[in-house]
């Protein structure tokens, strides 16, 4: 069996970052409604609501892009370059909801972003 291609790995990574940051932020744009109502209305309202099923459709996606990337590398090394989706999910949470980033998640992402370029390197 031949090496995989670096180009692959790659790809399917990055495919794989933009896809679940897509999910989350498709799941978190449809739970995120001025809508007030509880329980069962609540969870009608979000179901009728596009984004939940963009979201669950980024999710299978994902998972689909995620088997072929772990595949191609060792489990260890798949799920730390994993990781950099929490750095991405969090900083487009701050650009499309204003989510704070307090300065403990601040350095959470430096050394996450820094974990995963450790791992990164060849």
């Amino acid at each position: 069996m031949n090496a995989p291609s670096g180009g692959l790995v790659a790809l399917l990574w990055t495919l794989n970052v933009v896809v679940d940051t897509a999910g989350q932020l498709a799941f978190k744009a449809a739970a995120h409604d001025a809508h007030e109502s509880d329980g069962l209305q609540r969870w009608r309202h979000m179901a009728s609501r596009p984004w939940l099923w963009l979201g669950i459709g980024c999710y299978i996606a994902e998972f689909l892009v995620w088997l072929a990337f772990l595949s191609l590398v060792p489990l260890s090394e798949g799920v730390l370059l994993g990781s950099i989706n929490i750095v991405v999910v969090m900083l487009a949470g701050r650009l499309l909801f204003g989510e704070r980033l307090s300065r403990m998640r601040t350095a959470g992402i430096l050394l996450i972003a820094t974990g995963v370029a450790l791992v990164g390197l060849p």
